[in-house]
């Protein structure tokens, strides 16, 4: 197996590592023989024994359980060679002597095994702490981004400083496009490209160091929130190697899972001031309809008036007058018709997959079968068939349907819904039709 430069690098640093700690903790064993040789005069030769407990449990809190255990072997080894008859062998003629190597080896071995367990438990700890505070500065930073451009660049921008690579964001199943890069503009070959179609599509990593699209020179990470995936975050190394190690691939998710509630947000966000937008849009074509039933009727029927005064007058141009009182006629039908016709209400029926909702004649078809609906069903489905697509709010349905009284009681709504899915979807606990936009309201999708 050949490792890149920077892996070979990693290896090596890791090797040198580990061997200093053996070292450190042999020679903390040594120092404590020293002082056991020294004293031993003055405090008998068991005394040392607890020389060498001090130096296991250092070893094993700083550098682990093999390297304890390494200065719990030397430790027995130097208290049998030191300080028990016959002395500078490692013979032992005593009973009592062996007992005492015997279980300075035991207590070594356990304190060894404890501090060791102790010091993994405190760098897990720290590890979860490191990680939670991570994840909290970046969703912190999410929260002051306002649209999707914005999350992009901001979750980029961390990427790259957390993993130390170049990171890119792309949105679009059937054309992929960069949305937002760090810490430059990449070249993004048509593998890559292909590679982040295919994490969108199927919901998975792909690209370099995964098991789909190896070819390609980024690894891609599909951004899913709920059963929709919003985005692809690629991420790639300049020396070419894998852009994260498994030790990093918890954290990389739980910042996706970040990203993906953040670009949720936007997105609902988005949806809800263009249904706000839609409603003030109405709100001023209701506002100009009804200008016209006020004020430009009473002009037409004061004008139809003096026709017919003129008619009873003068018998020269009847046929002009006539002429002119039947456009006037046909003038007021097209305005009552006008006024009629409520905001957003569209003559030609709206068909969505094997729906046919014609507001106009109030009938809603299903495969070409009518749908008997009561009026409340009906209102609601209206509601949303106006604005296919869009996310209504629990409050503007209620406020639309029951009127504004009812608001609060979301109940209402959801039997409306429940109703309306057992007679228009195919499979009412799997819709696919109206769906459902958690703590948000409904929306009619487009098919």
């Amino acid at each position: 197996m050949i490792l890149n430069p920077i892996s070979q690098r990693r290896t090596e640093r890791s090797l040198a590592l580990q061997l200093a700690a053996f070292a450190v903790s042999l020679l903390m064993v040594a120092v404590s023989t020293l002082i056991g040789i020294l004293i031993a005069p003055f405090s008998g030769q068991s005394a040392a024994v607890l020389l060498y407990l001090p130096s296991v449990l250092a070893a094993a809190l700083n550098f682990g359980l093999w390297p304890s255990l390494a200065a719990a072997i030397a430790s027995t080894l130097a208290f049998n060679f030191f300080f028990t008859a016959p002395y500078h062998t490692l013979r032992i003629h005593s009973p009592a002597d062996l007992v005492t190597v015997v279980m300075l080896f035991l207590v070594a071995v356990v304190t060894s095994r404890l501090a060791a367990a102790v010091r993994d438990q405190a760098r897990l700890v720290g590890a979860h702490a490191a990680r939670n505070a991570t994840i909290a500065g970046f969703a912190r930073q999410l929260l002051s981004s306002t649209d999707e451009q914005a999350i992009a660049g901001v979750t980029v921008q961390e990427l790259s400083r957390l993993f130390g690579c170049n990171a890119v964001v792309m949105k679009g199943r059937a054309e992929p496009t960069l949305v937002a890069s760090a810490p430059r503009t990449p070249a993004l070959a048509a593998g890559d490209l292909a590679a982040s179609a295919m994490a969108m599509i199927e919901t998975a990593p792909t690209g370099r160091g995964t098991r789909k699209a190896q070819h390609a020179d980024w690894q891609f990470h599909p951004v899913a929130g709920g059963e929709a995936v919003l985005a692809a975050v690629g991420l790639a190394r300049d020396d070419g190697g894998l852009p994260i190690g498994e030790d990093q691939a918890l954290l990389l998710e739980n910042l996706l899972d970040q990203a993906a509630l953040a670009f949720e947000r936007a997105r609902l966000d988005r949806e809800a001031r263009e249904v706000a937008a839609l409603r003030a849009r109405d709100s001023v074509r209701s506002a100009m309809l009804s200008s016209i039933g006020v004020d430009v009727k009473p002009r037409l029927h004061a004008a139809a008036y003096a026709i017919r005064m003129l008619k009873r007058g003068s018998a020269d141009d009847k046929v002009l007058l006539a002429e002119i009182g039947s456009e006037i006629a046909m003038l007021e039908r097209y305005i009552d018709n006008l006024v009629d016709l409520g905001p957003g209400e569209e003559q030609a029926p709206i068909v969505i997959g094997p729906l046919s909702i014609d507001l106009h004649r109030r009938m809603v078809l299903k495969g070409g079968e009518e749908v008997r609906l009561s009026p409340k069903e009906y209102a609601v489905l209206a509601e949303l068939a106006k604005h296919a697509g869009r996310v209504l709010g629990h409050s503007y349905l209620l406020r639309a349907v029951w009127g504004p009284a009812q608001a609060d009681n979301i109940e209402y709504l959801r039997v409306a819904i429940g109703a309306l899915r057992r007679k228009l979807e195919r499979d009412h606990s799997r819709p696919e039709l109206i769906l459902n936009e958690p703590t948000v309201g409904y929306r009619l999708a487009l098919l």
